[in-house]
């Protein structure tokens, strides 16, 4: 029976197989500790194991964007508070051990504690769907990448013959010339040579088919999600799609633009010391992907966007720097970025 004069606060340990929670009261006291399987029987058990034990205030889970997905999701739906937990640093690990139970404590002590206040990504929205379209393409890019850079180091080592055909022509040409090769019955060096490029070159050309298939899919899903992302100046389907991963399907998540700058790796952080003050040094936590897309947003703007390249001789005559100015600059697109999503 459900104790209504308890607040129960849960924090699980994720993994692949199974999760371990553990609960604490109000006063920090551990109620129960369990283990449940990770598939949607084991994250109903979870969630009545939980509200048998009192009222539940909140879970606090780690791995929300991995193992931790599942039973996010499930609290989440079952109108749960749910805090994204990080894995506890090395310093606590020496001090207090390493197993799941331990981990599961120190994830329910870190939401009391205010030690974790993220709150995780929703994943049952369009930004889910752009999310795994972008997995798959990007890496279909970095096997394009490897197959190209395979059929131009065999062009360079193959024989006389092939060599001379080949060498001078592009990626693009290579490929198309090397599918089309007649290798012939012979497995001599020169045939073998042939056989490789022309195997090489189609599966060039199946993953440059399956990169089209994606961006066409995200062509139509991006300007689904957020049409007025795809408005500002220098934003393509790539760099939004990048950008909405990074935000999620609720976006009002981000509670401000130096929350959300923080985020994409465009925050200064202080770094002052003794008798050093107004120094600041850059981010260097956030989401990789959002920042390359916000320097490429950049990039275009210094080429094409007359108020940007005002901007910028405004400020190289104030003294700054080109590395300092895109930075600025970055910060600037990244509240618009923000506003956007939101709107």
């Amino acid at each position: 029976m459900t104790n209504l004069g308890t607040y129960v606060t849960v924090g699980v340990d994720t993994h692949l197989e199974t999760h371990v929670a553990v609960a604490l009261d109000q006063v920090g006291r551990v109620l129960a500790q369990r283990s449940f399987s990770a598939d949607p029987p084991g994250y109903r058990s979870l969630l009545r194991w939980s509200r048998a034990l009192g009222q539940v205030h909140a879970f606090g889970i780690e791995g929300t964007g991995c193992y931790g997905a599942g039973p996010a999701r499930a609290a989440r739906r079952a109108g749960h508070r749910v805090i994204e937990v990080d894995r506890p640093d090395r310093r606590t690990r020496r001090a207090r051990g390493k197993s799941d139970p331990v981990d599961a404590e120190a994830a329910a002590r870190a939401v009391p504690a205010g030690t974790a206040t993220g709150v995780p990504k929703n994943r049952d929205g369009n930004v889910e769907s752009i999310r795994a379209l972008r997995v798959a393409r990007r890496g279909a890019v970095r096997i394009r990448i490897q197959v190209a850079n395979q059929l131009h180091a065999l062009v360079i080592s193959a024989p006389e013959l092939v060599r001379e055909n080949l060498r001078q022509l592009s990626t693009r040409d290579l490929v198309t010339t090397a599918a089309a090769l007649r290798p012939g019955p012979a497995l001599d060096p020169t045939s073998a040579t042939k056989h490789a490029l022309k195997i090489l070159a189609r599966r060039h050309q199946d993953v440059d088919h399956d990169i089209a298939v994606l961006d066409d899919l995200l062509q139509q899903l991006v300007p689904h999600a957020c049409p007025g992302l795809l408005e500002l100046f220098g934003v393509g389907t790539d760099t939004a799609g990048a950008l909405l991963v990074t935000a999620g399907d609720n976006p009002d998540r981000l509670h401000s633009d130096p929350a959300f700058a923080n985020l994409c790796r465009v925050a200064p952080l202080p770094a002052n010391s003794g008798k050093t003050t107004g120094r600041h040094r850059l981010n260097r936590g956030g989401d990789r992907q959002a920042n390359a897309a916000l320097y490429r947003i950049v990039l275009c703007r210094l080429r094409y966007d007359p108020p940007t390249r005002a901007y910028v001789a405004r400020r190289t005559a104030e003294g700054l720097t080109k590395p300092e100015i895109i930075r600025c600059l970055k910060r600037y697109v990244a509240r618009e970025v923000r506003h956007a999503l939101l709107t």
